[in-house]
C-alpha cells in the first residue's frame, strides 16, 4: 500500500518533525518552505511563494512517478505545509488518485508551546488561524 500524508497547521505546530518522525527521511518530507533554503538558511520571499508550492507538487508527483517504475520507492510520503484552506489541498488529492495512494490528513496543534522556526509574525499567524478551514 503506498500513502500519502498530508500534515495540516500554523507555523510552529511542528508539522515539519511530525513529518519526519513518520516517514523517517527528510528526503521523504516535501515542504514549501524547502524552496526558501539557501544554503542551509531559511530565506523567505513572500513573492515566490506560488513557486515554492508547485515545487513541493512536482516534488511529490516526481516520487510518485518514481514509484509506478519501482513499487518499492517511496511507498510513503509526506507532505508538511500549512494547508489552511482545503483547496489547497485538492492537487495532492488528485495525484494521489492517478498514482494509487491513500491519503490521510493531519492536522498538527501546537500543543507544546512550540515556536516556529522561520519568524512568521504573530499577526500572519492570526491570519492564518482564522481561515484554517476543517471539512468533517
Amino acid at each position: 500500500m503506498k500513502i500519502l500524508t498530508l500534515l495540516r497547521g500554523l507555523p510552529g505546530s511542528g508539522k515539519s518533525t511530525f513529518a519526519l518522525n513518520l516517514v523517517g527521511s527528510d528526503f521523504l518530507v516535501c515542504e514549501a518552505d524547502k524552496y526558501f533554503m539557501v544554503d542551509g538558511e531559511y530565506k523567505f520571499d513572500g513573492s515566490k511563494l506560488k513557486e515554492a508550492h508547485e515545487s513541493c507538487r512536482t516534488m511529490v508527483e516526481t516520487y510518485m512517478k518514481d514509484s509506478l517504475v519501482n513499487d518499492q520507492f517511496y511507498r510513503e510520503i509526506a507532505v508538511s505545509n500549512t494547508f489552511t484552506q482545503e483547496w489547497e489541498m485538492q492537487p495532492y488529492y488528485d495525484l494521489a488518485k492517478q498514482y494509487g495512494y491513500m491519503v490521510f490528513t493531519i492536522i498538527v496543534e501546537n500543543r507544546h508551546g512550540g515556536e516556529n522556526q522561520h519568524g512568521v509574525p504573530s499577526e500572519a499567524i492570526q491570519r492564518m488561524k482564522d481561515r484554517f478551514e476543517i471539512k468533517l
